[in-house]
């Protein structure tokens, strides 16, 4: 696939990767839209205060970690393009109840679940790969990701002009909400009719059971349950925060650990009912998968996209205190570090499928990461600004490119189970943006940057130690296994006995 490819509309698998990005673009739009008006909304609600936004900041990605889980879960079940319309339907609810609430309770709640919006990258990474072949999908889901993962940055930049312009009064940035939300769900409704999953005639590959992720040995079960436990557990740290802010009575933060270990025992008890039956029956020799290449890959997303996450929100203030810049000038000097994400992450996927060694490029961008954040952590008043800046975009150039390698090996790992592999790697980015961030509250930024270079370091080697190249990866089609097949089988003759009922 070539870059000028994005431009041929007319091609089905064009058009439904333009689709894909916009809803994607729409739905980060909506998850974001509270930063920009945070001015206005104290301005506005005069109970608010600045650290009832801050409660709402940690709300807006408490849900995201286990949402993406589930909706995991549900796109291997439903398809994409369900889940995706749903999704965006659904959140536009909560989205409208921010936008109109007033009262703590309406504002605090409707954030958190609306959080569950940032499931929506995964189900656009399922799309992606059901309409490109393998030797093409490292570009095709880095165009996805960087260009809907935009929206972010879209917000910021509109919002405020559409709140004040548009609407102006005190109302102003509710109705800038609103009409967010109803975008979302206009679109939801239309990409439910304007899409299909696949081409005509594509095999919605499907796993055995949602519930849980399937692996191929006992070795490789104590592996999964071993990595699900910081998925739910790091919800801990969030409760810990809120409880700190006052905003949680010990009482409330002990119902909510223990709400938090009973959801990781269910995890474990899903895993386990699963996969016991299937492991003592045998996995055939062509339907296992090496789950050590997953967990790499979990470690890049916490190191790449967690990583991002977290520095985003602290760089335009660094910038600020340490050349003594204005908060205007710190925040575009700081912008840059986003912008280069809708070249950077195209990118990262098409050197993954040019170089024909999906592993290598891995390897590449994530000792890129840490030797670009090292750099960053040696940045003080008395570097010239320029060279801070070039420092800057030369690290965001490798974040955004692992995070477009990263699932450009995640359709070839195993075919049935992508949508779980990649709820489970997207999930663990947040993992490392909660885990970042709280760390960040305790160390200076020089700190804060040595520490995200060694969390990159640390990943790269799990990387030389664990991931494969996946198998197929530079195929015309994903490997098909006898389970596979014997799945498809079962379906058809379940569709038929329906169909004579």
């Amino acid at each position: 696939m070539k870059v000028a490819d994005v431009f041929r509309v007319r091609n089905p698998e064009i058009r439904a990767l333009h689709l894909t990005w916009i809803a994607f673009f729409i739905t980060f739009y909506v998850w974001f839209n509270m930063a920009p008006l945070a001015s206005s909304m104290l301005k506005s609600v005069d109970w608010l205060t600045k650290d009832d936004l801050r409660l709402f900041a940690i709300c807006n990605v408490a849900l995201t970690i286990p949402a993406r889980i589930i909706v995991g879960m549900a796109l291997d079940r439903f398809g994409p393009r369900r889940v995706f319309s749903v999704l965006m339907v659904v959140m536009a609810i909560p989205a409208l109840v921010f936008a109109f609430g007033n009262t703590m309770a309406q504002l605090l709640i409707s954030r958190l679940v609306l959080s569950s919006i940032g499931a929506s990258f995964v189900v656009g990474i399922h799309m992606t790969a059901m309409w490109f072949k393998p030797k093409d999908i490292g570009f095709a889901e880095g165009f996805y990701a960087g260009w809907g993962n935009f929206g972010s940055a879209a917000a910021a930049m509109s919002l405020p002009t559409i709140a004040i312009t548009m609407y102006g009064g005190d109302d102003g940035w509710r109705w800038a909400i609103a009409q967010s939300a109803i975008v979302m769900a206009g679109y939801g409704i239309w990409y439910w009719f304007a899409i299909t999953d696949g081409p005509e005639g594509t095999v919605h590959r499907k796993p055995r059971k949602a519930s849980a992720m399937e692996v191929s040995s006992w070795g490789d079960l104590v592996k999964l349950i071993l990595w699900t436990i910081p998925l739910i557990g790091v919800l801990a740290i969030l409760v810990w925060r809120i409880q700190n802010l006052g905003y949680l009575s010990p009482m409330g933060a002990a119902i909510c650990y223990a709400v938090i270990f009973a959801i990781v025992c269910y995890q474990i008890i899903q895993i386990l009912r699963v996969n016991i039956p299937i492991l003592k029956k045998g996995v055939p020799e062509d339907d296992k998968y090496p789950f050590s290449s997953v967990a790499a890959l979990n470690s890049t997303y916490f190191a790449n996209f967690g990583a991002e996450l977290a520095v985003v929100s602290m760089l335009p203030m660094f910038f600020e205190e340490t050349w003594s810049l204005s908060a205007t000038a710190a925040g575009l000097i700081a912008a840059s570090f986003a912008f280069v994400n809708l070249l950077a992450r195209p990118m990262g996927g098409l050197v993954s499928d040019r170089m024909g060694n999906r592993r290598f490029v891995m390897l590449s961008y994530m000792f890129g990461i840490g030797l670009g954040f090292a750099l960053m952590g040696l940045l003080n008043s008395n570097w010239p600004l320029i060279i801070a800046v070039g420092i800057t975009v030369f690290t965001s150039f490798f974040v955004q490119g692992a995070e477009g390698a990263t699932f450009g090996i995640i359709p070839s790992i195993k075919r049935r189970l992508t949508g779980q592999i990649s709820g489970m790697a997207g999930a663990y980015g947040n993992v490392g943006a909660v885990v970042y961030l709280t760390i960040f509250t305790f160390v200076t930024p020089s700190q804060f940057f040595f520490i995200i270079s060694a969390g990159a370091f640390i990943s790269w080697v799990l990387c030389i130690l664990w991931l494969k190249e996946p198998e197929s990866a530079f195929s015309d089609e994903y490997h098909v296994s006898s389970v596979d097949l014997q799945i498809e089988e079962e379906e058809r003759q379940r569709a038929a006995l329906l169909g004579a009922k």
